[in-house]
């Protein structure tokens, strides 16, 4: 068995708790179950439960298959989901991407809905926030820092990479 197995169960374990079929003890537990497994047979339960395989441990056509490589117009849809807030569309601007070219590219589908989660977390904060002093007072930095990480955010889409913000609500999923 080697390091390459046990990182693609992880990353199923990952992308089960993001779809919601796990919750934050579940994808835990599996994880480390997953991270110390020495064998194959030891992987199988993880994946079992997952995808109600009853076979061998086999990496193949049974799993979900990784996505193919985005073009460069899906890389801007992408970016785009993440900076359009920057033109006024704060929550809409993902949104927009997200029914545009969500149903015909996954990759703008993961970036509009990793975006659209994140203004929508930062929305909420800013109308619960002010009601407490210390809540107005952290109020600025929570924009600079939504500045800061939708940026990064469209330059992780625009590299081809996986991105996903920090302290976010997932309710949409």
């Amino acid at each position: 068995m080697t390091n390459q197995d046990r990182e693609r169960v992880v990353e199923h374990v990952q992308a089960a708790f993001a779809e919601g079929r796990l919750d934050k003890d579940e994808m835990d537990e599996r994880l480390h179950l997953a991270m110390t497994a020495r064998t194959h047979a030891d992987l199988l339960p993880i994946m079992n439960d997952l995808y109600g395989v009853r076979a061998e441990f086999d990496p193949g056509p049974r799993f979900p298959t990784e996505e193919p490589v985005p073009d460069a117009g899906e890389r801007v849809g992408g970016a785009a989901a993440h900076l359009l807030t920057f033109c006024g569309l704060f929550v809409v601007g993902p949104l927009i991407m997200l029914l545009a070219g969500g149903r015909s590219s996954p990759y703008i589908r993961r970036h509009a809905l990793e975006a659209l989660n994140f203004h929508l977390t930062v929305l909420g904060a800013t109308l619960l926030l002010p009601i407490t002093v210390i809540g107005v007072i952290l109020l600025p930095f929570i924009w600079i820092l939504a500045f800061v990480l939708s940026v990064v955010g469209g330059v992780a889409a625009l590299a081809d990479g996986r991105f996903r913000y920090p302290l976010t609500v997932r309710l949409v999923k």
